[in-house]
């Protein structure tokens, strides 16, 4: 059998650059603070509001003093904010990237003959074009990084789409069209970078979360039950947590996933096949 020599480096981030978009509050931040107890040495969050990005930055600081944390407000909805958000990164971590994780996303319920179009647009405008162009601009830092590090080392990319994009959910009163029809495409659309991009060195790969508690989610799960209600229909018993999130992306963006590519990883318990058993 041959020996595995580099375990204890396998789910380490040691010394690495790491980005979170949405990282202010709820996923992202979860996700942020994970990379952080992984071992990143610099972490840049953005999200629309100044005033949220700064409390994450303060709360995730007191937990890991060491590290250098860093918020650059942005509306990643618009593509000059896209644009000027990546030129900040680049001066601010010397041009070199190690980890994406693109998660700022927004969501919009109504019934389908009262379904504005300005809500669709809005959803599908931050959830999949501002993902794309993101990742896009972002290339030549990921690059870099992967390059300057040598070796099999790749730079990491970590979509956020949702189970919502795998079966069918809110429909009704509550109409998630536009969501779920996002979620689809980013997740598909991962794909498509994961084979565009790992032979420049990016490996690319989606997290496809079920409910978990949290400012976007908890009116919807209001509406359908409240979390112990949820729970019990749920395979395991109950809703994620923040560990649950922290686990996969840090396994994605570790030397752990090192052969992993175009995966899209449900984080729902389960769920998401009982729901479509017929």
């Amino acid at each position: 059998m041959a020996e595995i020599t580099n375990y204890p480096s396998l789910f380490t981030l040691t010394s690495k650059t790491a980005v979170v978009t949405g990282g202010s509050r709820g996923l992202g931040l979860h996700a942020a603070s994970g990379l952080l107890h992984a071992g990143c040495s610099t972490l840049i969050i953005t999200s629309r509001k100044a005033d949220g990005c700064a409390t994450a930055v303060r709360e995730l600081q007191a937990l890991h003093p060491a590290a250098r944390i860093l918020a650059i407000p942005a509306d990643l909805s618009k593509l000059s904010e896209v644009e000027r958000f990546v030129k900040a990164v680049d001066e601010a971590t010397g041009g070199k990237v190690d980890v994406l994780v693109a998660n700022a996303g927004a969501t919009w319920g109504a019934p389908l003959e009262s379904h504005p179009d300005e809500g669709f647009a809005k959803v599908m405008d931050l959830n999949v074009r501002s993902v794309f162009n993101l990742v896009k601009l972002m290339v030549p830092l990921l690059e870099r990084a992967a390059a300057e590090r040598g070796g099999d080392e790749r730079s990491r990319v970590v979509t956020v789409g949702s189970v919502a994009g795998i079966v069918v959910g809110g429909t009704g009163v509550n109409g998630t069209y536009g969501y779920a029809a996002s979620k689809a495409a980013v997740m598909h659309m991962t794909k498509h970078l994961a084979i565009e991009l790992a032979p420049r060195r990016i490996l690319c790969n989606a997290i496809a979360p079920g409910f978990f508690p949290s400012k976007m989610a908890n009116g919807f799960i209001s509406k359908s039950g409240g979390v112990e209600g949820l729970g019990k229909e749920n395979p395991t018993g109950r809703l994620g947590k923040a560990e649950d999130i922290v686990g996969c992306v840090v396994f994605l963006c570790s030397n752990a996933a090192s052969h992993v590519n175009g995966a899209i990883i449900p984080i729902d318990g389960g769920k998401h096949l009982a729901q479509s058993r017929l």
